[in-house]
């Protein structure tokens, strides 16, 4: 009898492996053919594409990739049609996720050297800008990776970056860039200590306290910026400046990579900084096992002598900095001026990047990077005039969260009490 239990819970446990192996291999056969009948069909036999490998404002570069477009597309649709068919037929298991991701780049490489057929486009410089553009997206998932690891769901970020966005703004135009930063963090932080009372001491459902949070913090903003400071009077408090880039010596001078990731601003190497900062916290000290403990299982943290209440309200707070330093960054770091809703969505892009990449530091970076990207491939093609309405290139960013958040990479497990309220037994 035990024996055809663990048979029955063992097919149970392979049907939706099986399932979306079949899914995938599909996929990539669908892409393939899609490639075929879309680009390859439309392309002249003698068309060329310049591929451009300068990130710009740099002498580190590498040559232009030129090439053949119809025998480009022909290689990439076969080489996605050869990947589907051993999907199909015998799958890449655990590596499934990498080889959809490299079908993703095939993918946007046949899309780029077809749109750009017959002409060029500058593929270091849209390397360089999705660097730049992961930033707010990456800080994000940050914040919501600290609150989820204790437990608390944390869909304010939207928020907080918004909020971040305006006070360091003002401060900014009033004392200089790196007051603007640090009024910046602690606005996020006071945010965050309202979700958190909500949300730990009242027991308020915390999508309901995040939602709230994002209403208000959008409707006020707005009103100060209208009211305030686009009165003539009041304008130099919205007049902040950004910190200018800085390349970093000798590394900046790689070819081609150098000027795409060491020749940004401070927001850029921060960002770098705080996923090793992050990643050894929660993983390689004692600070770290004990707030993913209360993340996992409160009642055995609590049995242990851990305070459960007092961590959550740290670290949510402490989301609500890194939240705060992320909407620094449209303002200090990216237009030098606040702008009504500029966060324009990112914190919910940082809160699929965070699931995307498993809870985790390293993971949520690729995760942004790749949003990133797709803000700066829709910016970049819109601009180039590419043969597809410019309203559907902007709706890539977002069409991209919804296909990560649908699972497409898998099944995410987050931590086990995220969203649940701890109510500590009386003795």
């Amino acid at each position: 009898m035990s024996n055809q239990v663990q048979k029955k819970e063992k097919i149970i446990r392979e049907k939706p492996e099986t399932l979306r192996q079949v899914i995938m291999g599909a996929f990539f056969l669908l892409i393939a053919l899609f490639i075929g009948f879309v680009f390859i069909r439309s392309t002249d036999a003698l068309m060329v594409t310049t591929f451009v490998m300068t990130p710009g404002g740099s002498k580190a570069t590498l040559p232009d990739l030129v090439f053949n477009t119809r025998a480009a597309l022909i290689a990439i649709s076969a080489i996605s049609a050869f990947l589907g068919a051993f999907q199909l037929i015998k799958g890449f298991g655990k590596a499934t996720n990498w080889i959809l991701g490299f079908v993703g780049i095939l993918l946007t490489t046949s899309f780029l050297a077809w749109g750009a057929g017959g002409g060029s486009i500058n593929v270091g410089g849209m390397l360089r800008v999705a660097i730049m553009r992961s930033v707010p997206i990456v800080l994000g998932a940050f914040s919501g990776i600290l609150c989820e690891r204790v437990g608390v769901t944390n869909i304010a970020i939207e928020g907080m970056m918004i909020t971040g966005a305006l006070v360091g703004s003002m401060f900014g135009s009033l004392f200089g860039l790196w007051p603007g930063v640090i009024a910046a963090i602690i606005s996020g932080g006071l945010t965050g200590s309202i979700h958190a009372m909500l949300s730990i001491k009242y027991k308020v459902n915390q999508i309901i306290s995040g939602t709230i949070i994002n209403i208000f913090t959008v409707g006020l903003t707005s009103y100060i910026v209208t009211k305030i400071l686009q009165v003539s009077e009041w304008q130099y408090l919205n007049q902040s400046g950004f910190f200018p880039s800085y390349s970093i010596p000798f590394l900046s001078k790689i070819p081609f990579l150098g000027p795409i990731l060491f020749s940004h601003n401070m927001f850029v190497y921060a960002m770098y900084l705080l996923v090793g900062i992050l990643t050894f916290a929660l993983f390689h000290t004692r600070w770290g096992l004990r707030l993913r403990a209360v993340g996992e299982h409160p009642k055995a943290a609590d049995t242990l002598g851990i305070n459960v209440f007092r961590t959550r309200y740290l670290v949510v707070i402490l989301g609500g900095m890194m939240a705060g330093f992320a909407g620094s960054y449209f303002s200090l770091g990216s237009l030098g001026y606040f702008e009504q809703v500029m966060s324009a969505g990112r914190g919910f892009i940082g809160l699929a990047a965070m699931i995307f990449g498993k809870w985790t530091p390293v993971g949520s970076l690729g995760a942004g990077l790749l949003f990133g990207f797709a803000e700066s491939l829709s910016t970049n093609l819109s601009i180039l005039r590419f043969p597809i309405p410019a309203e559907l290139l902007l709706m890539v960013p977002y069409v991209l969260t919804m296909v990560i958040l649908a699972g497409v990479v898998g099944r995410s497990q987050g931590p086990a009490s995220a969203g649940v309220p701890y109510e500590k037994e009386s003795l």
